[in-house]
């Protein structure tokens, strides 16, 4: 019996083309996304996770049994998942000419199409999908358990124990980098260089010789200049103070973007403080010729084996080579890592000569070579989120390739776009082209974890321009997984692996859906695409982040949308510089120029975002803390869904979030009560360092100290409201005062720059010259007798003295002293002033004529080292200290702190309470200079009230 059609009429769809059949993008016209190559991935890599580490019986028992389902698994199947099929099949065919449609379905299920058997074949189907499960996670076992052996075979480990000295024949599989720059206590860390290598032959000190292939990190202490007189002696320091200038080197300082110990591109900025000039510009040549080893090379060193760290992978002992001995080189690097060299170098040189910024980010942008970027600049980073940019990612390579074949949907057009359709180049050939590409992009960027991951994102993103279909991407992302998974197994423990996977995912999944909402509401394409990019990769690594740092940033999304318009062109001019580099240097310099204006910008907004008050909130860092950010990530996605619905009330959110992030003086002064009306003194929590601010009036303030860290003095002085420096006062070049001057001077009006006349440590000094030569902000010396005004404060320097005089133990005792006097409030600071240098102030006539202060900023962190004498002389009411939480010295020395209990004084320390400011003074008061009057201990007496913030 025929059906009637139904009767013409008008139709109900909109007229004109359907939007979704232009866009291929549209995630609802693709269809349901197929998953069936996520779980043999996810089980090898859990596989290998657990396998890398567990005893070799127990990787071998679980691979057998493994295989042992498995095999029962495809047996049972064959035997009675086709047959059955097969019996299935030609039953329905034996039910004639009705039967045709039954029989279709029959054959639909046998070859695997998406329609299920309604009885057997869903289970059928379900026994391959666990063979195939189990047989992913043996292999994957397997060569995890392969790997981890390594670590433990051959003489090397057991040489480790021991701490035996050795002579090892190593072969180079990194780059050369130095450690990252830190400060530890008074000083910066001594650079080191580190470099991961195998141990290919072994001589013990009794002459014994193995040969072995053992992954090592051999680290080079670099030789450095003793800046000291001739035959001037080292003053012994105190046992609680700072330390010496040496500290330990730690296994994070070797960290590569995977957060694995040895492995990675450069780690950090090119040395230390020492090192650097402004915003990091170097001040010395390369320098070592352990920098200038290529991988594949072969040589020779003697040192000292030590085990590993507790935390350490893909290595079996530390080789310790001693300072000063130039690594002995047997085997010359191969013609293919010497030809990538030449690439890097060549894209260095063109670099030479840009702004600070683009100079060190133009090759960590383009080939993950971060060994010039400072340590503010990569803290912006961290803190911003943007950290992806400087390690060598898949985006990087996506951007080359689309610029060849054009962007994901076009290249199965006619219309395609991109270079090739330009020049003529067939599909196919093109293809091959990207490849090429993909290869080049290994060799020169160094065939390491983190390089073939982005590879392999490459070559997915190369798959969808070749075929214009995403949904074929999810099975090549796990495709990719498990190919990494059983080449490098310790893959499965690297964060930087997992956050790869898990923004390629987001990128695939979440990005598009979220793209299209946005779009239907009205938002532009580009813009949509972006902002949905940015949202949903940073939704889904923000619990592995916050596991890593402790801390959830509120301006990733944002930041990253704003750098995200200047990566592209960044990229392909940095690129086009590092190819015609070895051939025509001043096009390749013209390159790099025009490459400048893009990557300062998103140093700009590195910088801008990580200065921000609000930038981020603390979290848990544990994977409870993942989790639960997890549940909160998913609660606010619910949430904009509904807001998305109500213009004025998602306006109203965003302007609440841009208030918590900018906190803007005013608005948190009547919040938080944070910076306190009429504030006179501010100690900043810059953890173990210094950074004191005086108000001088109309956003204006002395800033005495920079405190270690440049990110944590500029977001206090940005706290105050502070954009007017008429004196930056050094008291010493202890790196724990200076390190931080650029956060001080960035974006600031800086009148001057005053420092006491003891040069050293050198290094310091003359970083704080470059800065200040930099910017063109006059540097003076402190003597004392001077006075000077800045507003409403003034103030007089006690120490030191002026004249040549007798030379100071240390640079603690040539501290700059000051008394100050604002509003009727006595402060006193004295620096880092040792106890021979406190009894000799009092000797001065300025320290005879000292008063009793109000606010005392107790010497070097209140150490146990404090003259008794200076300390019942000032009877300060009100004592500050600065010192990090948890500090190896044990600053501040409960010793100094109970006498100045003891003498009437109420302690408050940044460790505990955080920034502090001080108010109060006597209303209407008129200014007296420092030194003179009553004092605190006058008739009058002062009000004086004290604000905390953590």
């Amino acid at each position: 019996m025929r059906r009637r059609s139904p009767a013409p009429g008008p139709d109900p769809r909109p007229s004109g083309p359907d939007p979704r059949l232009e866009d291929p993008a549209d995630p609802r016209q693709e269809g349901p996304a197929d998953l069936r190559l996520v779980p043999p991935a996810l089980a090898a890599w859990g596989a290998a996770a657990l396998a890398l580490d567990a005893p070799p019986r127990v990787v071998i028992g679980a691979v057998v049994v493994c295989v042992v389902v498995a095999g029962a698994l495809l047996v049972v199947w064959t035997a009675w998942g086709c047959g059955g099929g097969r019996a299935r099949a030609g039953s329905a065919q034996a039910q004639g000419q009705g039967g045709g449609g039954r029989a279709q379905a029959g054959r639909a299920d046998i070859g695997g199409g998406h329609d299920r058997p309604r009885r057997g074949g869903r289970f059928t189907w379900g026994r391959v999908s666990v063979a195939a499960v189990l047989l992913c996670a043996a292999a994957s076992a397997t060569s995890a358990g392969l790997h981890g052996a390594d670590l433990h075979r051959g003489p090397v480990p057991a040489l480790a124990e021991r701490y035996a000295e050795v002579t090892a024949e190593v072969e180079v599989t990194s780059d050369p980098r130095r450690t990252r720059p830190r400060v530890t206590g008074d000083r910066t860390a001594p650079p080191s260089i580190v470099l991961n290598a195998e141990v290919v032959r072994v001589r013990e000190a009794d002459g014994t010789t193995s040969v072995t292939r053992t992954p090592v990190l051999v680290i080079v202490r670099e030789e450095r200049t003793d800046t000291r007189e001739a035959g001037e002696t080292r003053q012994p320091r105190e046992s609680s103070g700072k330390g010496p200038g040496r500290g330990p080197w730690r296994p994070e300082d070797a960290r590569g973007p995977d957060g694995a110990v040895g492995r990675g591109g450069p780690v950090g900025a090119g040395g230390s403080p020492e090192d650097v000039g402004p915003e990091g510009t170097d001040v010395r040549p390369r320098g070592s010729p352990w920098l200038d080893l290529l991988p594949s090379t072969r040589l020779r060193a003697r040192g000292s084996l030590a085990g590993p760290w507790s935390d350490s992978e893909r290595i079996a002992a530390v080789l310790r080579v001693p300072e000063g001995q130039a690594p002995q080189v047997i085997g010359a690097p191969s013609a293919t890592q010497r030809f990538a060299g030449e690439l890097r170098a060549g894209l260095r040189e063109a670099t030479d000569g840009l702004p600070a910024d683009a100079r060190a980010l133009l090759p960590g942008l383009v080939i993950g070579d971060t060994s010039r970027v400072p340590p503010d600049l990569d803290q912006a980073f961290r803190a911003t989120d943007l950290t992806h940019l400087l390690a060598v990612s898949g985006g990087n390579l996506v951007i080359i390739l689309a610029l060849l074949i054009g962007p994901p949907g076009t290249a199965h057009r006619a219309e395609r776009r991109g270079l090739a359709p330009r020049l003529g180049i067939p599909l196919r050939t093109t293809a091959l082209l990207g490849g090429g590409l993909t290869l080049g992009f290994v060799i020169v960027c160094r065939p390491e974890p983190s390089v073939l991951r982005a590879a392999a994102c490459g070559l997915i993103v190369l798959l969808a321009i070749g075929t214009g279909r995403r949904r074929s991407l999810l099975p090549a992302l796990a495709a990719a997984v498990l190919v990494l998974v059983l080449y490098d197994p310790w893959l499965s423990r690297s964060y930087g692996f997992l956050l790869s996977v898990l923004a390629t995912g987001a990128l695939l999944t979440l990005a598009p859906r979220w793209s299209a909402a946005m779009r239907r509401r009205g938002v532009p394409g580009r813009l949509a695409e972006a902002l949905a990019a940015a949202a949903a990769a940073q939704a889904v690594c923000a619990p592995v982040v916050a596991v890593l740092a402790a801390r959830v940033s509120l301006v990733a999304v944002p930041c990253n949308l704003l750098a995200e318009f200047a990566v592209a062109p960044a990229t392909v001019l940095g690129f086009a510089a590092l190819a015609l580099a070895p051939v025509a240097m001043p096009v390749a310099k013209v390159l790099a120029w025009s490459a400048s204006w893009p990557v300062g910008w998103i140093a700009s907004i590195a910088r801008t975002g990580a200065a921000l008050p609000g930038n981020g909130v603390d979290w848990p860092g544990s994977w409870s803390g993942a989790l639960l950010l997890a549940i909160v990530t998913g609660a606010l996605v619910l949430a904009c869904r509904r807001l998305a619905r109500h213009l004025w009330l998602s306006v109203g959110c965003v302007l609440l979030l841009l208030l918590v992030v900018v906190q803007p003086p005013p608005l948190t002064r009547v919040i938080v009560g944070w910076p306190p009306q009429g504030w006179r003194l501010v100690m900043c929590d810059v953890g173990q360092g210094d950074a004191t601010v005086l108000a001088a009036g109309g956003g204006a303030g002395v800033v005495v100290d920079a405190g270690p860290d440049p990110v944590l003095v500029d977001r206090c002085l940005r706290s105050l409201g502070i954009t007017r420096v008429p004196l930056v006062l050094l008291t010493h070049f202890h790196a724990d005062h200076v390190a931080g001057l650029p956060g001080v001077l960035r974006g600031r009006s800086v009148g001057a720059i005053q420092t006491t006349g003891f040069q050293e440590p050198q290094g310091q000094a003359e970083f704080v010259r470059g800065q200040a030569a930099a910017r063109g902000i006059p540097l003076t010396r402190a003597v004392a007798g001077e006075r000077r005004r800045a507003g409403p404060l003034e103030w007089q320097v006690l120490w030191p003295p002026p004249g040549p005089g007798a030379r100071p133990e240390g640079p603690n005792d040539a501290s700059v002293t000051l008394l100050a006097r604002v509003a009727g409030l006595t402060l006193l600071l004295l620096g880092d002033l040792e106890p021979p240098a406190q009894r000799a102030l009092l000797r001065t006539s300025a320290g005879a004529a000292l008063p009793r202060v109000d606010v005392l900023k107790v010497a070097h962190h209140g150490s146990a080292y404090q003259d008794p004498l200076l300390l019942r002389r000032a009877a300060p009411r009100l004592a500050l200290v600065s010192c990090g939480e948890d500090n190896p010295y044990g600053h501040p020395s409960p010793r100094t702190v109970a006498a100045l209990r003891a003498g009437g004084a109420q302690v408050l320390r940044t460790d505990t309470s955080g920034a502090i400011a001080v108010t109060g003074g006597r209303t209407g008061a008129r200014a007296e200079s420092p030194g003179r009057g009553s004092g605190a201990g006058g008739d009058e007496a002062t009000e004086l009230e004290v604000t905390t913030r953590r």
